[in-house]
């Protein structure tokens, strides 16, 4: 069971020197996290899932992925899709992948143990007109959303504490969740997205979203972010694109109103606090899709439902959406770069057809991993891409296409040319005025 890893951490929380330990030296002493049994990182196919990842065309792949099976009971299931952005977003969009749910599971193991409800099981069945069920689905929606709430907090704090990691300027999106039994629960931040692929009175499939795109052209993300002095505003070249800016300086530009990390911005209104929410799952509910805005940006919920419903294999589904997304970017954008693709598609009903030969199926030696396979943080030989989130925007400047960053090697097709996450990164002067 994905509950057999410890993370109660409260009985040894000092070191042998006497100073506190962090979450991370406290996982680091129990176990390595690549010996924790039914948990996916990299492309291949769990006995529920499958998932799968494209590097884009902008450098390191900046997505990063996970699903872990018997994650708090054996009919659990954790799954989350991480996008970083920034010139450390791939360490921190993976950081996040490794700590998130052990910090998840952490509370909530913390909270089972003290109580004899079945609040954290998914075999119960709720009769809403009885009063005393109804009071426990209300406790256990309660401690799930205090449960997703703290260690989102935890995840951030973390990261700001760490020694090797700078998240001045970086960051990553999240969407995650947790099915347990016919109970959904669910957790994001950033521009990440999770829909439900379901069966209409019709029997004709349909899509369902489920998270919200928490981007700061949402009224009641552009207040918050107003009332802590930052500044929301598109650029006049992109009208359409409203982005974070700090108070006194016009940088970093951050295209979404939450996400871990970015703590230039933290003081200014972007948060870390996720969007909560649960959903009972019924039997017209077939499969759940998380991807990264790679995906989001050109293909729509319901193309999205139309490829998994319709792949050939299960095991396949999340290859063919990645693959779809690729030939719309070569088709929409040909002389644009292609973003990172992460995609996890979880089958509601626990069942995945058997693929002997993976190789038939697309997966190459190179890409696939098994079960306890681990990406590593640094292994890879390009320099960190600054180009995240997708936006189009028209400029011409003396009849061409302007390139915008030099540095980044801009393409244009037709006025419409890529954007990232961050415009630029902040140049503070030596006193940063007081706000």
């Amino acid at each position: 069971m994905g509950g057999c890893v410890s993370t109660s951490y409260q009985s040894s929380c000092y070191n042998r020197k006497g100073n506190r330990k962090t979450f991370s030296d406290h996982v680091t002493t129990l176990q390595h996290l690549s010996t924790v049994p039914n948990r996916i990182l990299a492309n291949g196919k769990s006995r529920t899932s499958c998932i799968f990842t494209q590097q884009g065309r902008k450098g390191i792949n900046q997505d990063a992925m996970i699903v872990w099976d018997d994650f708090l009971s054996e009919d659990g299931t954790f799954c989350g899709v991480f996008d970083g952005h920034g010139p450390h977003g791939h360490l921190v969009a993976r950081k996040v992948r490794d700590m998130l749910p052990l910090m998840l599971l952490s509370f909530l193991n913390s909270w089972r143990s003290g109580s004899s409800t079945s609040c954290f099981t998914g075999n119960h069945k709720t009769d809403r007109g009885n009063p005393q069920e109804g009071a426990e689905e209300e406790k256990a929606g309660s401690l799930w959303r205090e449960a997703f709430l703290k260690s989102y907090k935890a995840m951030d704090k973390e990261l700001k504490s760490h020694p090797n990691l700078d998240c001045f300027c970086s960051g990553s999106t999240a969407v995650t969740i947790v099915k347990q039994g016919s109970n959904l629960y669910m957790g994001s931040i950033g521009d990440s997205r999770a829909i439900l692929g379901s069966k209409d009175s019709n029997d004709t499939m349909v899509a369902i979203q489920l998270t919200i795109d928490l981007k700061p052209d949402l009224p009641r993300e552009a207040e918050r972010i107003k009332r802590c002095k930052g500044r929301v505003f598109a650029m006049e070249d992109e009208p359409e694109v409203s982005r974070v800016w700090l108070p006194f300086d016009d940088a970093p530009g951050l295209a979404m109103a939450r996400a871990f990390g970015d703590f230039c911005l933290k003081e200014y209104g972007v948060i870390s606090i996720p969007e909560f929410s649960h959903r009972t799952l019924t039997e017209s509910d077939k499969f759940i899709v998380l991807a990264s805005d790679g995906v989001w940006d050109v293909l729509s919920n319901e193309e999205v439902v139309e490829i998994v419903s319709s792949a050939p294999t299960r095991s396949s589904a999340a290859r063919l959406v990645v693959e779809s997304a690729a030939r719309e970017w070569k088709s929409k954008y040909p002389t644009s770069k292609m973003d990172d693709c992460a995609v996890v598609c979880l089958f509601l009903d626990g069942k995945m057809d058997s693929e002997p030969d993976y190789d038939e199926q697309g997966f190459s030696s190179a890409t696939f991993r098994s079960n306890n396979g681990v990406e590593s943080d640094d292994g890879h030989n390009s320099e960190p891409s600054l180009q995240r989130n997708f936006t189009v925007r028209s400029s011409e400047v003396n009849g061409e296409n302007e390139v915008h960053d030099e540095d980044q090697n801009w393409s244009g097709l037709e006025g419409v040319t890529r954007v990232n996450s961050l415009v630029q990164l902040p140049r503070f002067s030596e006193e940063i005025p007081e706000t």
